[in-house]
């Protein structure tokens, strides 16, 4: 369809423009290939085009302290390779999305290409906003889910907690664990690199985001 045809509101609780696209519900990858290059992060689930823009310091503070904590050392070990946003990963009715942090072990590291990851990671972590709770907590908890991907991790820094999800079936985790920061946790993607909690939270004083 013609990128001219329509103008979009993108489903968010913020402020968000009005793309020229076609009706919600029809986006594809075509489509979002031609979104300009703005500095916000354009996904589309199950057809729908949602938008967030640039993220606080406590936010890209957390992603940091995640590559340290995980990637760094899953990497030192030849495990897999770990990449943070903006990078698209292409799965089933999320046709992209770009997840704070993403793990792909080993085993499957040809799903990474160069215009993205396309297949199931075996770990994806969102991070919370104020403005997209509703969004991570529940809109990509059932497409993770539906695509089902293995374990997918929710950071709340106003809570100073973690909750892992794991075991998809039919759109919905069936198992939850929620961790304060004087936990660890360790990922089943990563049994041999246990994170605890609180040290995802040093260097950022600011819970708001």
């Amino acid at each position: 369809m013609d990128l001219e045809a329509n103008m979009v509101s993108l489903v968010m609780p913020t402020d968000a423009p009005a793309i020229k696209g076609p009706p919600q519900g029809r986006w594809t990858q075509s489509e979002w290939e031609k979104l300009p290059d703005d500095g916000n992060r354009y996904e589309i689930i199950d057809g729908v085009l949602y938008m967030s823009t640039a993220p606080g310091f406590t936010h890209q503070r957390i992603i940091g302290q995640l590559y340290k904590m995980l990637g760094v050392p899953a990497e030192e070990q030849g495990l897999g390779i770990a990449i943070f946003a903006p990078f698209g990963v292409f799965m089933p009715n999320c046709n992209p999305v770009q997840p704070d942090f993403v793990f792909v072990a080993k085993s499957q590291a040809s799903i990474i290409q160069e215009r993205g990851i396309f297949g199931v990671p075996d770990l994806i972590v969102e991070i919370l906003s104020p403005g997209n709770r509703a969004y991570d907590e529940e809109v990509k908890f059932q497409a993770y889910a539906t695509a089902n991907v293995p374990e997918y991790v929710i950071i709340d820094s106003a809570a100073r907690s973690l909750r892992l999800n794991r075991s998809p079936a039919q759109g919905e985790y069936k198992e939850t664990q929620v961790f304060d920061e004087a936990q660890t946790v360790a990922f089943a993607c990563l049994p041999g690199i246990p994170v605890l909690v609180g040290k995802l939270f040093e260097g950022a004083p600011d819970t708001t985001l």
